[in-house]
Formats: C-alpha cells, sequence, structure tokens
C-alpha cells in the first residue's frame, strides 16, 4: 500500500530515464508550478478567482469541467502541490462508495498524525451517481477531505446541487493554437521528456499539431511521442517534419489554414441557405475532417436555425437544440451523422430572417431613439405607485374576450415582425393580417 503520510501519489521525477519512457508524455511533463502550466489565463491570470483561491489556500471543494486533454488533472495535482496536500485519485468509472470511504479514513489518519491535508481527486465526477456524490458531502463540509473533481459535461446537469453548492466551479477551455505550440515546443527542451535526446521539430510540422490537437494537449503530446519514437536519431537528434507529424496523428493536413476555419464556415452557412444540402454536407465533411470542434459547428446550426429559417419552420430550432446536446455526450465519430440530419434538415427547410431582423430593428431603436414610456394599461397594478397611479385599469385580458382585445400594447405603433410568405409563416402572415384587419374595424 502506498505510503499514507509521505507519497504524494505523483510520479516521481528522480525515477530512471528507462521509467520515465514507460510514462506517457503527457504524465511525465505535468507542470510543477503555474509559471509551467499552459492555458487556463481567464483562471489563472494574475487576480484571477481560482489563482487567489490556490495562492489564498482557502477552498473546500473545486468542480473543473472542460473537454478532453486541457490539463484538469495536471491542474488538480498543482493546486495539491501549491497547497502541500497529499493527492489521491478516483475514477468516477471504476470507483465505488466503498473505495471512496476508505480514502476518506486514510485522509482523517494523515491529517491527525502529521496535520497534512488530502486533496481527493475524482475524474470524471459525472460518472458517479446521486449515492456516491451524496456520499462525499459530509466530509467536505467538515473538513476531512478537499474535493477536486472533474468532467468533461456540464456539471450543472451531472453534479448533485447540494455538491455544486459547495464548490467553486471553474470551466477550462480548449487550449489556443499558440499554447499548443508553446506546451510542444517546452516539451522538447524539457530534460524529463526524452532525456538526452535532442528533438527538432520544423515549423510546418508544428502548425500542423498546433490545428489538428484541437485543443487537446494530451493529443498534441501523444502525437509528439509516436513521432519520436518512430524516428531515427542522427547523432543523438530527430528532426520531426510535417511528413512525420502527419503520420503520427494519422491525419493528412488539407487546406484549413488561418482563413480556412472561418471562410469554411461562412461557405458551410451560405450554402444551407442557399438551400443546397450536397454543398452543406461537403462543407460539413470538410470540417469535421480538418478537426473543427463538433460544438461550434453545432452552435452554428442553431444560430442558422433562428437566424435564416425562424418561423418558416419552428422545428428547426428544436432539431438544432437536440443536437447541440446530443453530440456532446456523443462525440465523434458518431456524431457525424448527428451533424449531417440537423444540416440536410436546415438546408432544404424553408427560409425566413422575419425574426432576426425584427430584434435587430427593435434593438436599434432602443439604443437610438428615446425609450417608449410603458402605456399605463400594462404596468403592474400590485405596488405601492402602481395602486397610487391606478396602472393596470383599463387593461382588457384577451381570454375574456375571445382570445384578442383590441388594445395599445406601444406608446408609439411601430412593426418591427414583417412574416414571410414562407413555410409556416405564411399562416403567421395571414393570422397577423387578420388581426390588423380587426383593429382597423373596431377604430372606425
Amino acid at each position: 500500500m502506498d505510503n499514507l503520510f509521505d507519497d504524494n501519489r505523483h510520479d516521481d521525477e528522480t525515477e530512471t530515464d528507462q521509467y520515465a519512457s514507460a510514462v506517457p508524455l503527457a504524465a511525465r511533463l505535468r507542470p510543477r508550478n503555474l509559471d509551467e502550466y499552459v492555458g487556463q489565463r481567464h483562471l489563472l491570470g494574475e487576480g484571477k478567482l481560482l489563482r487567489r483561491a490556490i495562492n489564498a489556500d482557502r477552498f473546500s471543494s473545486i468542480i473543473l469541467s472542460g473537454p478532453p486533454g486541457v490539463g484538469k488533472t495536471s491542474l488538480a495535482e498543482l493546486i495539491a502541490g501549491l497547497t502541500n496536500c497529499a493527492f489521491v485519485r478516483l475514477s468516477g468509472v471504476t470507483s465505488t462508495v466503498a473505495d471512496i470511504r476508505k480514502e476518506i479514513s486514510y485522509a482523517v489518519q494523515r491529517r491527525n498524525v502529521n496535520g497534512r491535508r488530502t486533496v481527493l481527486f475524482i475524474d470524471e465526477i459525472h460518472r458517479f451517481n446521486k449515492a456516491q456524490q451524496d456520499s462525499l458531502l459530509p466530509d467536505v463540509e467538515n473538513g476531512n477531505i478537499r474535493l477536486i473533481g472533474a468532467t468533461t459535461h456540464n456539471p450543472q446537469f451531472y453534479v448533485v446541487g447540494a455538491l455544486l453548492s459547495r464548490s467553486l466551479l471553474f470551466v477550462l477551455q480548449a487550449l489556443g493554437e499558440d499554447d499548443i505550440k508553446l506546451l510542444l515546443e517546452r516539451a522538447v527542451a524539457d530534460g524529463r521528456a526524452f532525456g538526452k535526446l535532442k528533438v527538432e521539430i520544423a515549423p510546418g510540422a508544428l502548425d500542423f499539431w498546433a490545428k489538428s490537437s484541437e485543443g487537446d494537449a494530451r493529443r498534441a503530446l501523444n502525437a509528439l511521442e509516436i513521432a519520436v519514437a518512430t524516428s531515427e536519431a542522427v547523432d543523438n537528434k530527430v528532426v520531426i517534419d510535417l511528413a512525420v507529424a502527419e503520420s503520427s496523428i494519422q491525419k493528412k493536413m488539407i487546406a484549413y489554414g488561418d482563413d480556412g476555419h472561418y471562410d469554411t464556415a461562412s461557405a458551410f452557412i451560405k450554402s444551407m441557405r442557399g438551400s443546397d444540402p450536397d454543398a452543406a454536407v461537403y462543407y460539413l465533411a470538410k470540417m469535421l475532417h480538418a478537426g473543427e470542434d463538433i460544438r461550434f459547428i453545432a452552435r452554428r446550426i442553431a444560430i442558422f436555425a433562428a437566424e435564416d429559417i425562424g418561423n418558416a419552420d419552428p422545428r428547426a430550432i428544436q432539431v438544432a437544440a437536440a443536437v447541440m446536446q446530443t453530440v456532446d455526450a456523443v462525440g465523434m465519430p458518431e456524431a457525424r451523422i448527428i451533424l449531417s440530419q440537423a444540416v440536410t434538415y436546415c438546408a432544404t427547410a424553408p427560409k425566413s430572417n422575419a425574426a432576426c431582423a425584427a430584434i435587430d430593428l427593435a434593438m436599434e431603436d432602443v439604443a437610438k431613439d428615446r425609450v417608449q414610456p410603458i402605456p399605463a394599461h400594462l404596468r403592474d397594478p400590485n405596488s405601492t405607485g402602481g395602486k397610487q397611479n391606478h396602472h393596470g385599469e383599463g387593461y382588457v385580458y384577451p381570454h375574456a374576450v375571445g382570445g384578442f382585445a383590441v388594445q395599445e400594447y406601444l406608446t408609439v405603433p411601430k412593426k418591427y415582425y414583417i412574416p414571410k410568405d414562407s413555410g409556416y409563416e405564411s399562416k403567421i402572415k395571414e393570422r397577423l393580417d387578420y388581426l390588423e384587419a380587426v383593429k382597423n374595424y373596431a377604430k372606425n
């Protein structure tokens, strides 16, 4: 059994090169301080909440959420080290309540013997059921453990409310291309990576890994490790060029340069807007092959469903909402099918931008013109001021008069929403034309 009181459950940095080579590169290069940690500046920059919580050593429970390979485990180990806590790791996939109770018992013993606290890190905490998560609450509250949970899912849906309310919640973001490049450059300069072997990465290879790793540091480091392991050293030096980089990640780079992301996304949207499902699916395939974030694609579909389809087919936004939820849970490669269904549906749906145009016109009026006072009959009559000023008087309850009441809802009437003769929106237009005729008749 691991030493309860001295072992921090970290890899020993003094191990021989032979042992270190058996440990994945990502694990060998875990950051030893905040300066070595790459990314998440929105959380760890000077003055940011997480950095202040670490420096002040004032936290009881932390939940880290974010996509794979962004440094959740590394950050948890770093927090434990910086706060002089023992670090114990459990898995939400394989660990049981018995495992939790055992580690908490060890944590209590450790604290009683030498006063050292324990960070209990639970990877994929969303895999724990409610009973398992609830079992953590008493020991989080009384300080027996300092919990750090990591999840790739939205903790608001997968972590019980009682645990969330006792935790600091931090959302980690996918690493940017510059972060990946910095990570790889540091890796080849760090003796923990390849010992005395010199490794040089050609600029083209570095750019390729930065783009194709999809913000996943682990994926980038795994590719580097494979590239070095399968390359022949000359005079104790290995040079990684673009061809080696491509083969190490088993994916050919396509024309998706600095502008490729934006140009392809633009062509994708315009193809759906133009009702060309074949072109839209092609650009979808191009983005998927290039390693585009499937959540980015799903968000674009959702925006398109509201902006370009709108009420011409109100089901489109429902399809898009389902896609946003489903692709995150399913992941690739199956997510391609879900995205394709949504893309072909949106491309072939009737189109209307009337809802988008309406809100843009209304926001322009709010920003530029004098803000309209709310008509007195629409104001809240229940407040003290409302009663004194007779607010609400004269309001006609539409359900009491057949579902529609002729009364003004704007002080200065304006037309923002102008439905089109497209799909279901043609029925909305017909309904609004009828109601307008009723109002005109009542006024005359």
